[in-house]
């Protein structure tokens, strides 16, 4: 029986989107979609994809707009000359059709060599066109006018009052959700560290129940808003997670997820990796599909294991649940149609389907987060922030009483984006549309968290911790799926030892 293995050069490794060595030594195998990238586009605005590369920190790939438009020009030469050469070619053969000098040596020599030198060019050709379609593909997506350049994310709102301005110096001491789990006997590290290593964990008694009453909050919040949902498989090809925008390997040319290693009567397969998010299996549900415009836009919900190397991890992240390398999360991901359907790229922005459909997502975020009692700030990220696939994003953060030493308390909690046509060009996921005699369009996508188990069970552990009485309080709207537990007490339940 074959049994996936991790790959041993693949433990603590971060996991991210794109890199900026993308493309890089990768292959495609045949079965993979076949990709699409709007080249023309590329060579009509190579200084706009330059300097957006250089915004988003592509420093690398900012010259490949340029070096596409070089190549294109190069092209275009080559096949003058093949045309030309097909015209003499053609007159040749028409010459040896004719019975009379049909068997002129010098007319056959003539043949021979023409049918080398179109071989040659072809072939010439042919390394033009991939080096052109390799060169599209490392491109990162261009940033939405909404998403701030440069670095530094600007607030957008918060989300519930602080909890406290003026805290006591042991606050981030006891308050701590590594502190409240080992005093309720809901969290073991030590257990996980002699199982699996480092960034794995135990959630035992409440806080498994919790795991799952957070995933059944998430699931209902979004079916109330029509969402469907999905129960995603954990493991996809790897040319799945590469056209969806994920590399296995960063900016430092290290690996950043988790490969399978297959046995040696499988190893001219296709490769597989651990999917890093549920976006991975959604998007490619619809790889090598035409969707009809009726369907959209397409809503869809799941949780998921997901399995993430993060390397680099220092100080405060290294202990508890906040930096994990497998986690549940709840996925929102959607396909919509396209923005300004006929028209181009330069088109003047107007609301769309995946502009509606994303800030539906954020608002489903915020109604969780709300709801959950937390203290949270909304963050329009900014261009060195965003992956490859993203034109633009919105994170949320909540307060952590543990981590007032890092960023002033602040911890990424949910993460949307609007990725426009990156992953449906590279999926080969079409729309039918109405307009324009039913022509194939590619449908635009949008993903964001609905809710990552750990790090909200980390802030509601921290929220809702009492030192006085040892106690925690549940959010109010978790009680339901809790049996309507709502406190958690160290004499409240029998815990597993």
């Amino acid at each position: 029986m074959f049994l996936p293995q991790l790959s041993t050069t693949s433990r603590c490794r971060t996991v991210g989107r794109l890199s900026r060595l993308a493309y890089r030594s990768y292959t495609r195998p045949s079965i993979a979609p076949k990709p699409t990238v709007d080249i023309r586009h590329i060579r009509n605005a190579p200084g706009l994809y330059e300097q957006n590369c250089i915004a988003r920190n592509y420093k690398q790939q900012s010259k490949n707009s340029w070096r596409i438009l070089e190549l294109h020009d190069k092209l275009q030469l080559q096949q003058r000359h093949s045309r030309n050469l097909r015209e003499r070619n053609n007159f040749l053969r028409r010459q040896l059709a004719n019975p009379a000098t049909r068997q002129d040596p010098a007319l056959l020599e003539q043949a021979k060599q023409l049918k080398t030198e179109l071989a040659d060019i072809d072939a010439q050709d042919k390394q033009i066109n991939d080096e052109i379609e390799e060169l599209a593909l490392a491109l990162p997506n261009l940033s939405s006018l909404d998403t701030p350049e440069g670095d530094v994310p600007s607030v957008k709102e918060y989300i519930n009052e602080h909890p406290d301005r003026t805290p006591s110096p042991s606050d981030r001491v006891w308050r701590n959700h590594v502190h409240v789990g080992s005093e309720l006997d809901m969290l073991d590290f030590t257990a996980s560290a002699t199982t699996s290593g480092w960034g794995w964990y135990f959630l035992k008694n409440e806080a498994a129940l919790l795991e799952q009453a957070l995933i059944q909050y998430a699931l209902s919040t979004a079916m109330k808003r029509g969402w469907k949902v999905v129960s995603p498989p954990s493991i996809v090809y790897s040319h799945i997670a590469h056209a969806c925008g994920f590399q296995p390997r960063d900016q430092n040319d290290e690996q950043q997820i988790y490969a399978l290693t297959q046995p040696e009567k499988d190893k001219n397969k296709p490769s597989l990796c651990l999917a890093g998010t549920a976006e991975i299996p959604f998007a490619g549900m619809k790889a090598n599909t035409v969707i009809e415009e009726a369907d959209l836009p397409l809503k869809i919900i799941g949780a998921s294991r997901c399995y993430r190397a993060e390397a680099g991890a220092r100080g405060i992240d290294t202990k508890g649940l906040y930096r994990v390398h497998e986690f549940t999360k709840v996925e929102m991901f959607a396909w919509t149609m396209p923005d300004n359907v006929g028209d181009d790229h330069f088109s003047e922005p107007t609301p769309s389907s995946s502009e509606s459909l994303f800030d539906e997502m954020v608002s489903i975020q915020k109604e969780i987060l709300q709801n959950l009692g937390l203290h949270c700030r909304v963050l329009e990220m900014p261009t060195t922030e965003l992956g490859a696939s993203a034109t633009r994003k919105i994170d949320i953060e909540a307060f952590f009483p543990s981590r007032r030493e890092k960023d002033e308390g602040w911890g990424e909690v949910t993460s949307a984006s609007i990725c426009t046509d990156y992953q449906t060009r590279r999926l080969a996921t079409r729309v039918k549309t109405e307009k324009f005699g039913r022509k194939h369009e590619w449908p635009h996508t949008v993903n964001g968290t609905a809710l990552a188990v750990p790090r909200v069970l980390a802030a509601i552990m921290e929220a809702g911790w009492e030192e006085s009485s040892k106690s925690m309080l549940i959010p109010e709207v978790l009680r339901p799926f809790m049996g309507g537990l709502e406190r958690i007490e160290r004499a409240s339940r029998i815990s597993i030892q």
